[in-house]
């Protein structure tokens, strides 16, 4: 059998707080776990796992078209019309982004509205909507 499923595995510091962030903000739903311990949470489709940590992630910032953006991150592309919703989610429960929705590659085939946002333990997600999709793997 043959799957495309992405899986990642993340220190989510205190779970109960990670768990709430990605269900109750993201609307992603939890799976498999450990009470405790780690969860499973399908992210888009993909297997995110979190796990209850003391320790957080590094990171720094590198240059890309606009702004440097911070590295590691990881996340996901979304039809235009989801992205909105979730920007409408993320401002609802009062959360800041790292940065703010803005649109990069302007004026190409890859231009995208891209934003931005750190988890409760600090991880950082990009969520991106890009303007021509079906051209990101020709």
């Amino acid at each position: 059998m043959k799957s495309n499923c992405l899986h990642l595995a993340i220190p989510a510091g205190d779970l109960k707080k990670a768990r709430a962030f990605y269900c109750d903000v993201l609307g992603c739903k939890a799976g498999n776990g450990e009470e405790g311990r780690w969860v499973d949470i399908n992210f888009w489709g993909n297997e995110l796992t979190l796990h209850q940590s003391e320790e957080k992630l590094p990171n720094v910032r590198h240059e890309v078209d606009m702004g440097a953006v911070a590295v590691p991150h990881f996340g996901i592309h979304l039809p235009d019309e989801e992205l909105q919703a979730l920007k409408a989610r993320i401002e609802a429960a009062g959360l800041e982004y790292l940065d703010r929705p803005y649109r990069r590659f302007v004026g190409n085939e890859y231009e995208q509205e891209t934003f931005f946002i750190e988890d409760p333990n600090g991880n950082i997600l990009e969520m991106k909507s890009m303007v021509n999709p079906e051209l990101m793997f020709r």
